[in-house]
């Protein structure tokens, strides 16, 4: 990728395990130092429930990539590499498009991809991924449990956001998660 991008106030991680993908997000939102909101949903279901999707970055570029995204996902029946790719190219050549400041973190059940406004669409080796301030803290605690551990995509990821939450000031602990296909414990984490 070309020149990293700041987002403060956010961490999403995605986990791709044994045909599961588990999407997780924190819900705080920052401008500068200070907490606007604690339960923000950052991310989201698309094309019912096939795919899971999230951001970093300004919400309003976020929603529209989103809508963009989910159009893909329909012109392309669901493929959500090609999907990807198309929304890519897109953002990368549209002149009001590549103005938007947000990355995306998408998946299905046989997939993980990061996209940015940079035309990259990332598909991690080892089946994590995170974007976002905490990003970073999530994807490594995310890997050991995933090398070292047999737990659930959903369980690994709640674990690795908490990492995340104790170390980024910009993320909190209350987590939404989602994965495909759906698991029971997939809703917001009101400790």
């Amino acid at each position: 990728m070309g020149v990293a991008t700041t987002w403060h106030g956010t961490t999403i991680l995605g986990v791709l395990r044994d045909g599961v993908v588990a999407v997780a997000g924190d819900g705080q939102v920052t401008a500068g130092d200070v907490v606007l909101k604690h339960r923000a949903r950052k991310i989201r279901p698309l094309f019912d429930g096939r795919v899971v999707a999230g951001f970093a970055g300004a919400v309003a570029d976020a929603l529209t990539l989103f809508d963009k995204f989910e159009q893909h996902l329909k012109a392309w029946d669901g493929d959500l590499r090609r999907a990807a790719v198309e929304l890519a190219r897109e953002w990368r050549t549209d002149r009001y498009l590549r103005r938007l400041e947000a990355q995306l973190l998408v998946g299905d059940p046989g997939q993980l991809l990061l996209l940015s406004g940079e035309g990259d669409v990332i598909e991690p080796d080892d089946g994590v991924a995170a974007i976002g301030t905490g990003g970073p803290y999530a994807a490594a605690a995310a890997r050991a449990l995933l090398r070292h551990t047999n737990l659930s995509a959903s369980q690994i990821a709640r674990a690795a956001m908490q990492v995340a939450a104790d170390l980024c000031i910009y993320t909190n602990d209350q987590v939404t998660l989602i994965t495909v296909p759906p698991e029971h414990e997939c809703e917001a984490d009101d400790r």
